[in-house]
C-alpha cells in the first residue's frame, strides 16, 4: 500500500493486552506509521491523532471490513481457557479470530502479517493450548501474505493488569532458572514484553524471506 514512501498503516488486534498495549505505544511513536487502527473488546485509555479504535469481540469482524485496511497486521490476541470459559471460547479467540482478521486484511491489501503465538506451538501437539496455537500458525501461513512473521515467546515478563497465579509462579521460576538456560534451552527464558514489541516493529519493515519464525 504505502510502503513505497516508507510509511504505512498499522493494525493491531489485542491492543489493550499485555503485549498489545506496549506495542500500541511504540506504533504511535513511530513516524513511519501514519495511522494506527487498534482493535479491542473494551475502550482503550489512549487517545492520539493517528489512532482509531474499533471495538469488537471478534465475532463481528466482517461488519468492520471496510475499516480494516492496513499494510501491517499485528495480532496479539491471546487468552487462557480459564478466562475464556471453555475450550471452544479459547479456540475462537486464539484461532478463529486471528485467521478471520487475516483474511479480511489480506483482501484489503495488507502485505505483512505479524502473529504472536507461544513457545511450543505445534498443530499436532497432544496439549490443547499448543495445538490451537500451532493450528493458528498453519492457518495464517495458508493465507499467503507476501510476508508472514511468527513470534513464539516464552512466558511473558511484563506489567500485566490481571493476576494469573500460574503465570506468576512460572515467571518467578523462569527468572531463577534463566542463567542456566543455555544453548537450545535459551528460548525458554522469560520473554520481555518490551523486547517482543520492539522486535515486532523491527521485523515489520523487513524484506526477504516470505516466512520467519522467531522463538523466545
Amino acid at each position: 500500500m504505502n510502503e513505497i514512501n516508507n510509511t504505512a498503516i498499522a493494525l493491531i488486534a489485542g491492543a489493550t493486552g499485555l503485549t498489545g498495549s506496549v506495542l500500541l505505544n511504540l506504533l504511535l511513536e513511530d513516524n513511519r506509521y501514519t495511522k494506527v487502527i487498534a482493535l479491542s473488546r473494551k475502550p482503550g485509555e489512549i487517545q492520539h491523532p493517528k489512532l482509531e479504535w474499533i471495538l469488537t469481540d471478534g465475532k463481528d469482524l466482517l461488519s468492520h471490513s471496510e475499516q480494516l485496511t492496513c499494510d501491517h497486521v499485528f495480532c496479539c490476541l491471546g487468552t487462557t481457557i480459564r478466562k475464556a470459559g471453555s475450550q471452544a471460547a479459547f479456540e475462537a479467540i486464539d484461532l478463529t479470530y486471528p485467521v478471520e482478521l487475516g483474511k479480511i486484511c489480506k483482501a484489503n491489501g495488507a502485505s505483512h502479517y505479524l502473529l504472536v503465538t507461544a513457545i511450543g506451538a505445534d498443530k499436532d501437539s497432544s496439549i490443547f493450548y499448543n495445538r490451537i496455537k500451532g493450528r493458528c500458525e498453519a492457518a495464517v501461513c495458508q493465507l499467503n501474505f507476501p510476508l508472514t512473521t511468527i513470534f513464539r515467546p516464552s512466558i511473558l515478563d511484563g506489567d500485566r493488569k490481571e493476576f494469573r497465579l500460574g503465570e506468576k509462579l512460572g515467571l518467578i521460576l523462569g527468572k531463577l532458572l534463566a542463567p542456566f538456560m543455555l544453548g537450545k534451552f535459551k528460548k525458554y527464558r522469560p520473554t520481555s514484553v518490551e523486547r517482543l514489541a520492539q522486535d515486532m516493529i523491527s521485523q515489520a519493515w523487513r524484506s526477504g524471506e516470505k516466512l520467519i519464525i522467531l522463538e523466545g
